[in-house]
Formats: C-alpha cells, structure tokens, sequence
C-alpha cells in the first residue's frame, strides 16, 4: 500500500516551514547537490539532527519543495483561468499567472525544474515515495491542464486544429525554460519576460 502523504500541524513551536524555506534558498542558490544537509539547519538555527523530526533525508526535502511547487503552480492556473471563457484570454491569463512569482517561488520553480529527473523512477524510501508518487500526479494534472484550455480552444473554432497535447506540452516547455536561466538581479525584469512569452504563446496556438 503507498504511504499518504498527510501535511503536518503548523504549530507555533514547528520548524518545518522555516526548514523548507531555508531549503529553498540553499537549493536554488547553491544547488542541491552542493548543499551540505547541515546548511539548512544553521540557517534555520537548529542542530542537524532536529532536521531529521521533518525530512528523513536531503532528498525527502527536495522532493517535497518539488511536490509543493507544483501543487501552488496547479492551483494558480486553476483559480485564474476558472471564470476566463474566451480561449484566447485564458491562455494569456495562464501564462501571465505563470510569471506573477515572488523572488522565493522563482527559487522553488528552479529547483522543480532542474530536478525533474527524480520523479521518473521509485524511491526505497516511503516517505520519499509518496512525494514523488504525489509530485507526478501533479505533473499531470498540470499537463492536462493545459491541454484541455487548448482543447476548448480548438473546440470552440478559436485555435487551429492541432494534436492539442503535443502544443500543450511546447507551450509549458517555452514557459518553465525561463527558470533555468531567469535572475531577479538580472538586467531584464520578469514584467518584460512575462509579455515576451505570453506573445509568443499565443502565436503558438492561435495562428
């Protein structure tokens, strides 16, 4: 039986939201394999077993920083397109959501998509286990996503017909490329970023 993923209490005295943050910073900044498991924990102020109390591993950390993200960028997607019914603006909707990002979750999109590979096959652990398990089912949720607004497109006469998973899947490409090379303390601003890609998408689709 595969172990449920059940979200801990966020009692006053837990250290588990201050350890995925720290998490995320190393991570993002440093890289996940050049960060020592101990960093965390003096970023956070705690000794490195107490990690243990929440992750048993480095790993079981960044796959649930990965799990989290992909829930967030899900749920984003979701609340903004919901009530958008022409195709077009959903689309433009989609992607400028995709972008409206804190400096911490361009960290955490980064991370997500410079470890996809870690999701493609079983983990010994359980615990590590459920995350990626849960962390796919969100994958393909999102992709779905995504296909279904070009599928109601294409339904609707507005964009060509086309194998609509196939589209979806170039479109998502172009938008998470950003992350591997996008830096807040870049000269160009995400803004600029964000308008160039949501035209591009659109061309994409609708021509």
């Amino acid at each position: 039986m595969a172990t449920r993923i059940v979200e801990p209490e966020a009692g006053p005295r837990s250290k588990r939201a201050a350890i995925l943050a720290a998490a995320v910073d190393c991570f993002g900044e440093t890289g996940f394999e050049a960060t020592k498991w101990s960093s965390v924990a003096e970023r956070v102020g705690i000794g490195q077993t107490a990690l243990y109390h929440y992750f048993e591993s480095k790993t079981h950390c960044l796959l649930t920083i990965m799990r989290l993200e992909l829930k967030r960028s899900h749920d984003k997607f979701t609340e903004t397109t919901a009530d958008v019914t022409d195709p077009v603006e959903a689309l433009r909707a989609a992607v400028r959501a995709a972008y409206d990002v804190s400096d911490h979750e361009v960290l955490q999109m980064r991370i997500l998509h410079n470890h996809m590979d870690l999701l493609a096959g079983p983990r010994k652990s359980k615990r590590e286990e459920a995350e990626r398990v849960e962390a796919r089912r969100l994958v393909q949720l999102v992709e779905r996503d995504w296909t279904n607004l070009l599928v109601r497109g294409m339904s609707m006469g507005v964009f060509p017909l086309r194998d609509a998973q196939l589209l979806g899947a170039g479109v998502l490409g172009l938008i998470v490329s950003v992350w591997r090379w996008y830096r807040p303390s870049g000269p160009t601003p995400l803004s600029e970023i964000s308008e160039l890609i949501e035209g591009a998408c659109v061309r994409m689709v609708a021509t």
